[in-house]
């Protein structure tokens, strides 16, 4: 039967979109234009991302309601790539502003939903945009003074339960169970080693996302 996400759920990532803006507020031209830790990307990249990124789960959502599939970007990953490097270079106000609405305009359209279809592929998607959100928060750059140390603890429990069932999953029957070197480490350090944003000495990529 369609349902809600948990309402815990919608409650943590909106408290994470507030957070982000928090942080964003008193960003200037220069600092836009600075380096994130994201590899090419500059903090204007990042922030255009973000609102891009909501502007999609709209669409994914809109489509849900029409009963009907649709692609995230329709132009696909050029289409992405593009509508951020074109975005980047705006104001710091245009950034904060552009991200701002699309933030809130993902959120009137979570709540305007009273049953939350789950066969098109939107099942998780306010956790996606939670992970989205957390991660690049942590990518604005040593100046917002954040790391993934910093993500939040239910979204680091939320995902580190999603991403070690889905290690398992792809495992052999029989040797499941993270690695004794990643178990060893924090759970913020585990989750980045699933994500990908983390080495640990001695063990393989987790290799889940591309």
């Amino acid at each position: 039967m369609p349902h809600r996400p948990l309402a815990s759920v919608i409650a943590g990532m909106t408290d994470a979109h507030r957070r982000l803006e928090s942080s964003l507020e008193g960003l200037t031209d220069d600092a836009a234009r600075s380096p994130s830790s994201v590899g090419g990307w500059t903090i204007g990249h990042v922030v255009t991302h973000l609102a891009r990124n909501a502007d999609s789960h709209v669409r994914l959502l809109e489509g849900a309601r029409a009963g009907v599939q649709v692609a995230q970007y329709p132009g696909g990953p050029s289409q992405r790539n593009g509508d951020i490097e074109a975005g980047a270079t705006r104001t710091a106000a245009e950034l904060v502003d552009d991200l701002r609405v699309a933030d809130h305009a993902l959120e009137q359209c979570w709540a305007s939903f009273d049953e939350w279809p789950t066969d098109l592929g939107v099942d998780d998607i306010v956790q996606r945009r939670w992970r989205e959100v957390e991660v690049h928060h942590a990518d604005l750059g040593p100046s917002f003074g954040r790391t993934y140390r910093d993500w939040s603890t239910e979204y680091l429990r939320l995902d580190l339960r999603h991403f070690s069932m889905l290690w398992n999953s792809r495992r052999p029957m029989g040797l499941t169970g993270l690695p004794p070197e990643v178990m060893a480490v924090p759970e913020c350090d585990r989750l980045a080693w699933l994500l990908g944003r983390l080495d640990i000495g001695g063990v393989e990529p987790a290799g889940l996302l591309p």
